[in-house]
């Protein structure tokens, strides 16, 4: 048997919903980038890898934990995964190993198996956020990474100031995506007719819902008092946390109208005057989408504290790759309706502010563009080029 008939072996660790919609694209990509040679997978997955085929070792939900507090009281469950996961992919043999995002998780596994399998190449997608806190990851990284694959284009530079691994920028999945997220000149008419749209949008995990609906809610009453305008309200909502929301709605009395499913979130985003936004991904989306927004987000007491060990000037991922905080946010006891009133307030009509926002925008575009290939088949381009390295 020739080297292009043997079956690559792939292991593939992912450790939430987002990281396995990645992993989802990269599949194909590596199936398109080594053509006849048959593949073979090991690892943990979710639901879209599975759909391709990917025999995961056990439910993603088993370790898909967020926060301080909760990753503390699942701490056996999620070490014992750990060590599962390690044993299978030794047993397993892998010519390559990729791990994508959760650290808390992807990493440990993988410093297991370097461990036990030392000339094993390992790939990181989606670097850790050691450009915010905890830099020294950087350089620590080095001992168990080969190559990260990064989604936001500062991250190469971060890497190389602090001594981490080789890193490069294989693009954001969200710039596949700018045809159903830009507005056209159709879209951008009618953001200027009345009334104005505000997409609200408080997050998708249950202890952002929890912490921002009862702040939103108060500020869209106030906003709607302060403005010399009607106001209409949106809000997507994501399957999982829908009972939540529409129950958090009972007593808010202006009652955004529900929207469901991604098109209908790309559709309101596409017509919208402003957004009053959780921080996180849909940021980057509003900005993409070049929708003005304002955005809060609070955190529980002890996660607060993380805080002051963050050195970054912003939260919003725009902000650090513009380089400029073009977006105001309003974070912790900071983040309350008269704040965030302050700051949508004037995005309602041709200001500044406005002007500031969309003026950063046009330059994010510029900043996060890959060409014409897409971030998958890049991140597939590399790790066939580390596999060429060592066999």
């Amino acid at each position: 048997m020739t080297l292009a008939q043997s079956p690559l072996r792939i292991g593939i660790i992912v450790g939430e919903v987002s990281g396995d919609a990645l992993g989802a694209k990269l599949i194909p990509a590596l199936r398109n980038r080594f053509g006849t040679r048959p593949l073979e997978f090991c690892g943990v997955a979710g639901s879209a890898m599975k759909q391709l085929g990917f025999p995961s070792l056990f439910l993603l939900e088993d370790i898909a934990v967020m926060g301080i507090v909760p990753v503390i009281k699942r701490l056996p469950s999620l070490l014992r995964r750990i060590a599962e996961t390690a044993d299978a992919l030794i047993a397993f043999q892998p010519d390559i190993l990729i791990i994508i995002d959760s650290p808390d998780f992807t990493h440990r596994v993988a410093k297991r198996v370097r461990r036990a399998m030392p000339d094993l190449p390992v790939v990181d997608y989606v670097s850790p956020s050691v450009w915010a806190w905890r830099p020294g990851r950087a350089k620590a990284m080095r001992g168990y990474i080969n190559h990260v694959l990064a989604i936001l284009p500062f991250e190469p530079d971060a890497h190389e100031r602090l001594g981490g691994p080789a890193c490069s920028y294989v693009g954001h999945p969200l710039i596949e995506r700018l045809d159903i997220l830009q507005p056209n000149d159709v879209d951008l008419t009618r953001r200027h007719q009345p009334p104005p749209c505000i997409v609200v949008l408080p997050g998708s995990r249950r202890s952002e819902i929890q912490r921002l609906m009862p702040i939103f809610r108060d500020t869209i009453r106030l906003l709607a008092r302060r403005s010399d305008k009607p106001l209409e309200f949106v809000l997507p909502v994501v399957d999982h946390v829908r009972p939540m929301i529409e129950s958090a709605l009972a007593d808010w009395p202006i009652k955004p109208k529900l929207l469901f499913g991604e098109a209908e979130k790309f559709a309101a985003f596409r017509r919208a005057t402003a957004a009053l936004a959780a921080s996180g991904t849909v940021t980057l989306e509003l900005a993409l989408a070049h929708v003005p927004m304002a955005v809060g987000y609070r955190v529980g007491a002890i996660e607060g504290q993380i805080r002051h060990f963050i050195h970054v000037p912003s939260i919003v991922l725009a902000n650090l790759i513009i380089g400029e905080n073009v977006i105001p946010e309003r974070i912790q006891s900071a983040c309350n309706p008269e704040n965030l009133v302050a700051d949508l307030l004037p995005l309602l009509s041709d200001t500044a502010q406005r002007q500031k926002q969309l003026s950063g925008f046009e330059k994010l575009g510029q900043l996060m563009a890959i060409g014409p290939t897409s971030p998958s088949q890049k991140a597939a381009d590399i790790i066939a080029g580390l596999l060429s390295d060592t066999q």
